[in-house]
């Protein structure tokens, strides 16, 4: 489907197909339908996992990886060569997203990984390829990490790559820059990064799997325009730090390096206790192993072996194809889909129920991570988004344990105490990660020093990490069903931060999801938990710029593009998860009843698959704006689930905003 087949138009304008007896039969069935299939996605010891998915940078830097450890001649670089080969676009390059343009960055790696691979440079594919990667703007267009990684390999010049010094680690945190005003993801990439930079690994490759063709000459890629003077001036003062840090990486002070080098092993090590590799997610954990590589630390040693293991399990491996995945989600999934259940009528006290609660109440974070640092509260609570990450809780993965987990019904007193006890330490979590603002970040408190992200090693797009709507939004919701007042203080605080963020057209940003569409139904849903009327003027201008957005199909849909173009929010070909969040924003601002919602009802209706599930063709998911898109498989079956049930208990009279109060005997 094009985005042209798409194209929205007022919903007003869209007439309603069904009598709505008959459409609320056939939702009704979708419903049961979907139920059914979830339930049956459960796994043996009650949690969920669906594929997480990630663009072409994830197969390319693997091939990378296992080159680099030896491995290149293994049947799963052959595997992960044709799932890149699956998704070159016909222009040659890789997007970063379906339906996006080619992006310099994976068509880089996804070149060099498929000489490395083997294919010889005059096929036709890679000749398209190459093509488009100097179309783009060759080596130098692509961001640091990619030059640092072909740097690696001897296809671009060390002395080029900014500096990443090991030094940042001994810095105080009284300094504007020091690793702790870094967002949590960004440390985990950065230390082991800076122990590469520092020592200069080196695996030299075939001379024809060399890429001299995609260093263009012309100097170094151009600096994105700043948006303000002050932003200039930083972006000025950062490019001239970098320059002298690169004369000083040619002779670094060696008592002062070997310090730093030090502690910046010891920081990564101490990371890998309780974690699916450092931070579990895939960036960090390939960094670490250049790192300890280029620490002498030898392939059979526990600590390398055992980060080489959490790579490997990211792989989805299949009998011609390899995908990687850039992180695995069971907390998230298993979370959201306990949610979506139990509102369409899952009984709080089902077996299914039971085990979720369990599984998840085995995963609450009872150490201290780094969010800790410096700081006496919170005591240690919350949850993580993987299968172990104990350093690192977010508040996203937190406000959906504690949303679950306050509507099941644990009857065993043991594990009902055990489950209270973890909710209370969830909440308190929360409450001592609340912002100045009012708002929520993913990871830390006030981790919001602007500054460093016009640090030049910081074009990834995520140094740093603000608080959020979409994050705020899922936890005012959780803090009123763990049974926080809806008038307390830091309630207040976070409706006033939900009010401010709104934009003109009454949309919201979303962080984590795409986009528009994403935040503004959790802000609409979290204001409408919190006691504001759907009168209420934001809410009506959220729900009209939500019917305003409605495409002909029925059904809603917002490519990640809007992230780099605001002018395109709230547009793309419609996909289940985002027409399911459209309608749960247009039953919070009370617009449940019209000929939208009953389109957009039908687009799920028919969209369903046989099975009971859906398909999000396009992606709907967040990694780091402008830079990383996912597709969460399971996207398209918990929210249209939600959706459904939702709009279900609106015609039965029943108000799903409201909180029920919490008994004595449940959790």
């Amino acid at each position: 489907m094009s985005a042209a087949d798409s194209q929205h138009r007022p919903a007003a304008a869209i007439p309603a197909r069904r009598a709505a007896p008959r459409l609320r039969r056939s939702a009704d069935a979708a419903l049961r339908r979907a139920r059914a299939y979830l339930l049956g996605l459960q796994a043996d010891d009650g949690h969920w996992c669906g594929e997480l998915e990630g663009d072409a940078i994830l197969e390319a830097e693997y091939v990378m990886t296992l080159t680099f450890l030896g491995r290149g001649g293994e049947e799963r670089v052959a595997k992960a060569a044709r799932t890149l080969r699956a998704g070159q676009l016909p222009g040659g390059g890789w997007p970063l997203f379906p339906g996006g343009a080619a992006d310099v960055n994976p068509t880089a790696k996804a070149y060099f990984a498929l000489k490395l691979a083997g294919d010889p440079a005059a096929a036709p594919h890679m000749a398209a390829a190459r093509r488009a990667a100097v179309e783009l703007g060759g080596i130098e267009a692509c961001n640091s990490f990619t030059k640092i990684y072909l740097a690696i390999f001897g296809q671009y010049p060390w002395s080029r790559c900014p500096a990443v010094p090991p030094e940042l680690i001994l810095l105080p945190d009284w300094m504007p820059v020091n690793i702790w005003e870094m967002s949590a993801w960004s440390r985990a990439i950065v230390v082991p990064l800076s122990i590469v930079r520092a020592l200069r690994p080196s695996c030299p490759v075939p001379e024809g799997a060399a890429i001299p063709e995609l260093a263009i000459a012309g100097g170094e890629a151009a600096e994105p325009a700043p948006g303000s003077l002050r932003a200039a001036a930083w972006s000025r003062f950062f490019h001239l730090v970098d320059a002298a840090l690169r004369i000083y990486e040619e002779r670094p002070l060696p008592r002062l390096r070997a310090r730093a080098l030090a502690r910046a092993r010891r920081w990564m090590v101490r990371r890998f206790e309780a974690s699916d590799g450092l931070g579990a997610i895939f960036p960090p954990i390939v960094n670490s192993i250049l790192a300890l590589r280029a620490l002498g630390v030898a392939a059979d040693d526990p600590l390398l072996a055992g980060q080489v293991a959490a790579l490997d399990r990211l792989a989805i491996e299949e009998a011609a194809t390899l995908r990687m995945q850039p992180c695995r989600s069971p907390v998230w999934d298993t979370a959201l889909a306990l949610n979506a259940l139990l509102d369409a009528g899952l009984a709080a006290d089902s077996t299914a129920a039971v085990r979720a609660t369990a599984w998840l109440a085995e995963r609450e974070v009872r150490g201290l991570g780094d969010w800790a640092r410096g700081r006496h509260d919170p005591a240690p609570g919350g949850w993580y988004f993987e299968y172990a990450n104990e350093f690192y809780p977010d508040c996203d993965d937190t406000a959906q344990v504690v949303t679950a987990l306050s509507k099941v019904a644990v009857r065993d007193p043991e594990d009902r105490a055990r489950v209270d006890a973890a909710l209370r330490r969830g909440v308190e979590w929360l409450r001592g990660m609340q912002n100045p603002t009012g708002g929520w970040a993913a990871f830390d408190r006030a981790c919001d020093r602007e500054l460093l992200t016009y640090v030049p090693f910081a074009d990834h797009n995520a140094m740093i990490d603000p608080p959020t709507v979409d994050v705020t939004a899922r936890v005012v919701e959780a803090l009123l069903r763990a049974g926080v007042a809806p008038g307390s203080e830091i309630l207040s605080r976070a409706v006033g931060f939900l009010y401010r963020q709104q934009e003109q057209d009454g949309s919201w940003y979303g962080r984590w999801g795409c986009n528009y569409l994403y935040g503004t139904w959790l802000a609409l849903w979290a204001l409408r938990h919190a006691g504001e009327p759907a009168s209420a003027p934001s809410l009506r201008q959220g729900g009209r710029w939500l019917l305003s957005r409605q495409n002909r199909d029925g059904g809603w849909g917002e490519l990640p593009e809007s992230y780099a173009r605001p002018e395109t929010r709230g547009e793309g070909p419609s996909t289940p998860s985002q027409t399911a969040w459209a309608l749960l924003g247009l039953m919070a601002a009370g617009e449940h009843r019209g000929a939208a919602a009953r389109r957009g009802l039908e687009y799920l209706v028919d969209a369903q698959e046989d099975a009971g599930g859906w398909t999000d063709v396009f992606w709907t998911g967040t990694g780091f704006p402008g830079v990383f898109y996912l597709r969460y498989h399971l996207y398209a079956t918990y929210f249209p689930l939600l959706a459904l049930a939702t709009q279900r208990r609106l015609e039965a009279g029943e108000d799903p905003f409201a909180i029920p109060a919490r008994r004595r005997g449940e959790s």
